[in-house]
């Protein structure tokens, strides 16, 4: 969670893995698009930094958050992809909506990654003011784009280690 006490952008270099190898699919959200498509920028320009190569990005846009479980779904099946990051942003309005399109997508993106064995990363802000959207989208707390990167480039790692054969001793 952005705050006072945490900046999306701020991470140990150091302890991340190298992503040469690893391929990504990214699918965006329309709604909001000046908050997504600079959490979009955030979250590219990190997986570059961290060695990902531009021909193993795959990108896809929806018009809003609620869409972009199916549109994960559709990507990982169609695309050679070891992760996912989904990034959106639902702002709180004058009805509870949010909280239903919050958790629908959370629980849902959860789902993908039990059901196809591949990390489907929720990138998707739940400000309740447009500014606090701004603040998370490259303003004062950072940027969730780096924070879902950084999270995909960790995930397929971590797969990556435990899928390896454990070696034996002995026998």
């Amino acid at each position: 969670m952005a705050s006072a006490l945490k900046n999306l952008s701020e991470y140990d270099d150091t302890n991340i893995p190298e992503a040469a190898d690893m391929k990504f699919g990214i699918v965006v959200s329309e709604w909001n698009k000046e908050i997504t498509h600079a959490l979009y920028q955030g979250c590219i320009d990190t997986l570059l930094k961290h060695g990902a190569k531009e021909e193993n990005i795959q990108q896809s846009q929806v018009p809003g958050s609620f869409e972009l479980p199916a549109a994960a779904r559709w990507m990982a099946n169609a695309k050679d992809v070891d992760a996912v990051i989904c990034l959106g942003c639902v702002i709180k309005g004058e009805t509870s909506h949010n909280e239903y399109i919050n958790n629908t997508v959370a629980a849902a993106l959860m789902n993908l990654s039990l059901a196809m064995n591949k990390p489907f990363i929720f990138g998707v802000i739940t400000p309740n003011t447009l500014q606090q959207a701004q603040d998370r989208a490259g303003g004062k707390h950072g940027n969730k784009g780096v924070e879902a990167a950084v999270t995909a480039i960790r995930m397929v790692h971590t797969k990556t280690e435990l899928e390896k054969p454990k070696k034996k001793i002995g026998f």
